[in-house]
């Protein structure tokens, strides 16, 4: 019984002392200094004009954030609504250094696409974000705060390339041709950028590009879902209307095959199953002309909820996942939805 206690007691002993080197080997040593904004000070009131577009708006500086250790930091300035605890902010731009200057069109630009009004003063929030690599924890500097009137002006969306063998049999002119392809849209300008491309061949291959050209190329040399620079041709083996998410931060894209439908109390079978929009390569659209009664509809992908689009509005702009869309009287319908643009959008006409 006695060896058997010793045993046990060794065992104990050294159980512990492994867990204890092991949790040794997790201790960071250092002390994590964010970054501050140093200008400008908090409470302007900026109104923005088309007239001073290319103006300087302001030069935002900060102090070196601190992460224990000389390391490559980046930092980015992002916006978002006051009250919004930076749920969706925006980038206004990123750099190694400790200041970026923002062109009054930089901002203005920012502000429409995330959604404020024109001419109409703003609260806004301002923050600097210091990173080195996804293991580490970021640092974020104390939120400063100002308000922004925007003008009003035709947003101009980064955008990426699809460029492929499949333009000329799409409808996109000619293969190969980035300056011919369909286009994925950042509506945040955060490097993020989704949209909706047709290729009518049994076997298509693209890559991405971020110009209207082959300067700069991302395609994915071993098909494993991460973007490589100059890497190989994707290859998709069906023909389709692909919705497709390029993340150039991580380096990701995912691919998805889609088919809309109409579907709601307005449709002929209700909420119960879809009625088939039809593609028009021609227009780029989704069409459906049928009898509806009063009611409400919205669109569908794939005959299930996981992809579907309303208005929040209602201002014919639709929403991932939006409000249902009403139908004020029976008629016969001629109903399109667009998914070329940066702005996905529908259109109700009774005929």
């Amino acid at each position: 019984m006695k060896k058997i206690n010793l045993i046990s007691i060794i065992l104990v002993g050294l159980f512990v002392f492994l867990s204890c080197e092991k949790d040794e080997t997790k201790v960071v040593v250092g002390v994590f200094t964010s970054p501050a904004i140093t200008s400008p000070s908090g409470g302007g009131n900026y109104v923005l004009t088309e007239a001073t577009e290319d103006d300087l708006l302001a030069t935002f500086t900060w102090s070196a954030a601190d992460f224990g250790f000389q390391a490559a930091i980046r930092y980015y300035l992002q916006i978002d609504f006051s009250g919004n605890n930076f749920a969706s902010p925006a980038d206004l731009g990123n750099t190694n250094k400790l200041e970026l200057k923002v062109l009054v069109s930089k901002m203005n630009n920012a502000l429409l696409t995330m959604g404020a009004f024109a001419d109409i003063s703003t609260a806004m929030e301002a923050r600097v974000m210091a990173t080195i690599h996804a293991d580490v924890d970021t640092l974020y500097s104390a939120v400063m705060t100002f308000d922004v009137t925007p003008f009003e002006k035709i947003i101009i969306y980064p955008s990426v390339y699809v460029p492929g063998n499949y333009q000329a049999a799409s409808g996109y002119e000619s293969d190969w041709s980035p300056d011919k392809a369909p286009q994925l849209y950042s509506v945040k300008s955060n490097d993020k950028y989704e949209g909706y491309v047709y290729m009518a061949n049994g076997s298509n291959e693209f890559k991405f590009t971020d110009l209207p050209d082959w300067t700069i190329n991302w395609g994915d040399t071993g098909a494993d879902g991460t973007l490589d620079s100059n890497g190989d041709n994707i290859i998709l083996s069906d023909a389709g209307y692909y919705k497709m998410n390029v993340d150039l931060n991580a380096l990701t894209y995912t691919i998805m095959n889609t088919h809309w439908g109409l579907i709601g109390s307005a449709t002929p079978d209700g909420w119960d199953s879809d009625q088939d929009l039809t593609y028009d390569a021609a227009n780029y659209v989704w069409t459906i002309t049928l009898d509806l009664v009063a009611g409400e509809i919205k669109f569908r992908a794939n005959d299930d909820w996981a992809l579907n689009y309303g208005d929040d509005g209602p201002d014919l702009k639709l929403d991932a996942g939006g409000a249902n869309i009403v139908i004020g009287e029976a008629g016969n319908y001629t109903i399109t939805l667009d998914l070329s643009d940066a702005i996905y959008r529908y259109s109700v006409v009774k005929n």
